[in-house]
């Protein structure tokens, strides 16, 4: 019997019923502009009405491939520091979307650190809410869901060789979605200096730099790992540009400067 990942967040971060999901993705999707190929991107993963208008103005923009890998930060801090899901399905509201087993078997030779841990995703937000988006643009896509626990540098930037590795030997387009929202809990003010300061080195295509820069800035944003290794991978699969799409706050919405998150939504090509 075929694995399924029931929602976990739906009526929560996202609309419960399906006609009103597709109705909330499909205006954060109303953005214009030319559609581009991408190696990577990067996208918030907050409830819709704080950052679903940052990653639907990214998702907009993509030429979105048949197949994806999507990196997650672990918030639950459940199951194993690398936890991936090599077959079954992911459900939403609007359906479901199958996981590409050959493509997640391909990643598990390739970097042995990969742990199969369905539990690691259970309760985790993050990835959960990116797929509307996908499937919205491509029912047919399918994708491998990889949850991140680990803190270091060394671990991440494997793992983004090994990606590299295995999307040039299967051929054809694969996208990796970094999930991640930027700075949290500290003023509106604080959080855009600091943000600034993060993204210059996901511009800059710089996976260490950017972990030097959260670490040693102190900015905590959840899904630094997923971006060092997203980073990792595109350099070595030749990216040699990346395009801040939108960036927002929470009080942009909530109207409270005081404690806020960041919204970046980033294109790598």
């Amino acid at each position: 019997m075929s694995t399924v990942r029931h929602p976990a967040v739906a009526g929560r971060f996202y609309p419960a019923q399906p006609e009103a999901l597709m109705r909330d993705v499909q205006s954060y999707l109303a953005a214009t502009g030319e559609k581009v190929g991408a190696t990577g991107c990067v996208v918030p993963h907050a409830g819709y009405m704080y950052s679903g208008h940052v990653a639907g103005a990214v998702y907009a923009r993509l030429a979105l491939p048949e197949r994806c890998i999507v990196l997650c930060p672990n918030h639950t801090g459940v199951g194993k520091p690398l936890a991936i899901m090599s077959e079954g399905t992911w459900e939403t509201p609007l359906g479901q979307t199958a996981i590409d087993h050959e493509l997640a078997m391909a990643l598990r030779d390739c970097f042995h650190q990969l742990a199969e841990d369905a539990g690691a995703h259970r309760a985790e937000h993050s990835l959960e809410v990116q797929l509307p988006f996908l499937q919205a643009l491509r029912r047919t896509l399918t994708f491998v869901p990889i949850a991140v626990g680990v803190g270091s540098y060394e671990p991440l930037a494997m793992m983004g060789e090994a990606m590299a590795r295995v999307i040039a030997d299967q051929g054809g387009k694969i996208l990796i979605i970094a999930s991640s929202d930027m700075n949290h809990y500290e003023s509106d003010a604080v959080t855009r200096v600091k943000d600034s300061k993060a993204i210059e080195q996901i511009l800059k295509l710089d996976p260490k730099g950017l972990f030097d820069v959260v670490v040693n800035e102190e900015i905590s944003m959840c899904g630094y790992g997923p971006t060092v290794a997203m980073l990792t991978a595109a350099r070595r699969l030749g990216a040699e540009s990346a395009e801040l799409i939108k960036y927002a706050t929470s009080a942009d919405v909530s109207g409270d400067h005081d404690t806020v998150v960041g919204y970046a939504g980033v294109i790598v090509r």
